[in-house]
C-alpha cells in the first residue's frame, strides 16, 4: 500500500488535440455522419421520468431506519443520481432542444439538476465547452488534477482516497484553476436549487434530504459508474489521451463511454454514438477500449505506474475563447 508512483508531472505534449483533425477526415469520409447532427427528443420524456422517480423515492425512504436510507442511498440513489448528471452533461451538449434553443437546454438542465441535491448544472456547461475546445490546456481544463493532486495522491492507499473524494476535486479545481465571474444564470441556479432542497426537507424530511445529498455524492465516488471519469483520459497507454468504454454500463450514462466518438463530434447525442461508431468503425475498432469500469478503478489504485499526474497537458497556441 506504500508505493509511490514514479511519475513526477504530466504527459507534457507540442501538438493539437487529435480530435478535430479525427473529425474532419472521417466527415470527408462519411458525410452521412452529419444526419446524426440533431437533438435527442427522447431524452426529455427521459429526465423527466427519472426526476419523478427520484421524487417517488424520497417519499418512499422518509419513515426508514437510518441504516436503509443509507443502503438504499449507496444502492440505489448512487446509480440514478450519476446517470442524472450524465444526462445533464447530454444537455449542457443542447442535445434536449438543439442548438437554436439554447437556454432552454439550460432551464431544463437546472430541471433535471434538482433530484441531485447540489447546483452545479450551469457551472458545469460553461467549463465542460472549455474542456472540449481545449482539451489538456494548461489552466483551462479543469477535468486536468491539480499538481497536488499529482503529487500527494500518489501511493495506492492514497490514490483509493482520491477516489473516494473525488467529487470535492471535482468542485474546486475551477477555483483554483480557472475561476470565472459569476453568471446570472449560475445565480438562478443556486437559488432554485436551495427552494427545492428545502421543499424535500419540510414536505419529506431530514432522511430524505440526507438520502438525496449522501447518494449523489457517494455515486461520484467509489462506484462501478464513476469509472468513467478515469476511463476517459487518464493515460494508461502513452500517446493516447482519450479513451473509449464499450460494456453495459453505456445503457445507464447515455452511452457516455463512447468517449472517442463524443469528443470528435460532440454535437451528435449519445444516443447516436453507437451508430457512429459503426459508420466510422475503421476509425475506433482499433483505438484502446475498455469493457469494464471497475477494473479501471482497480488499476489505477493498484497500478504503480498510473496517478492523477497521468494525463496529457498542453500549452495552448494562439487566441483562446472560454465559455
Amino acid at each position: 500500500m506504500g508505493n509511490v508512483v514514479a511519475r513526477e508531472d504530466f504527459e507534457w505534449v507540442y501538438t493539437d488535440q487529435p480530435h478535430a483533425d479525427r473529425r474532419k477526415e472521417i466527415l470527408r469520409k462519411h458525410p452521412q455522419i452529419k444526419t446524426l447532427m440533431k437533438p435527442d427528443y427522447n431524452l426529455i420524456w427521459i429526465v423527466i421520468l427519472m426526476v419523478f422517480v427520484q421524487l417517488v423515492t424520497f417519499y418512499l425512504v422518509k419513515d426508514l431506519n437510518w441504516k436503509w436510507v443509507l443502503f438504499w442511498s449507496y444502492a440505489f440513489h448512487s446509480c440514478i443520481s450519476h446517470s442524472m448528471t450524465l444526462a445533464v452533461h447530454e444537455i449542457a451538449h443542447n442535445s434536449a432542444f438543439g442548438n437554436a434553443k439554447p437556454l432552454w437546454n439550460r432551464w431544463f438542465g437546472m430541471f433535471a439538476n434538482l433530484p441531485l441535491g447540489f447546483p452545479y448544472s450551469v457551472s458545469f456547461k460553461r467549463y465542460h465547452m472549455d474542456h472540449h475546445r481545449y482539451l489538456g490546456g494548461n489552466g483551462i481544463d479543469v477535468d486536468i488534477p491539480t499538481d497536488f493532486e499529482g503529487w500527494f495522491f500518489c501511493t495506492r492507499f492514497r490514490k483509493l482516497i482520491w477516489i473516494i473524494f473525488q467529487p470535492l476535486f471535482y468542485a474546486i479545481r475551477p477555483l483554483s484553476i480557472n475561476p470565472k465571474p459569476v453568471s446570472r444564470l449560475e445565480i438562478i441556479n443556486v437559488f432554485v436549487q436551495l427552494l427545492f432542497d428545502v421543499a424535500i426537507y419540510y414536505f419529506f424530511g431530514v432522511k430524505s434530504l440526507i438520502y438525496m445529498l449522501v447518494g449523489s455524492v457517494l455515486g461520484m465516488g467509489v462506484h462501478p459508474i464513476s469509472g468513467h471519469f478515469i476511463a476517459e483520459h487518464y493515460m494508461f497507454l502513452k500517446g493516447y489521451e482519450t479513451y473509449s468504454y464499450y460494456g453495459p454500463l453505456n445503457m445507464l450514462t447515455f452511452n457516455v463511454g463512447y468517449h472517442n466518438e463524443h469528443h470528435d463530434f460532440p454535437n451528435v447525442p449519445g444516443k447516436h454514438l453507437p451508430l457512429l461508431k459503426e459508420m466510422a468503425s475503421e476509425y475506433y475498432d482499433n483505438l484502446p477500449q475498455y469493457k469494464s469500469w471497475i477494473k479501471v478503478l482497480y488499476d489505477f489504485v493498484m497500478d504503480d505506474t498510473i496517478s492523477p499526474y497521468s494525463r496529457v497537458k498542453r500549452h495552448l497556441k494562439g487566441e483562446v475563447h472560454l465559455e
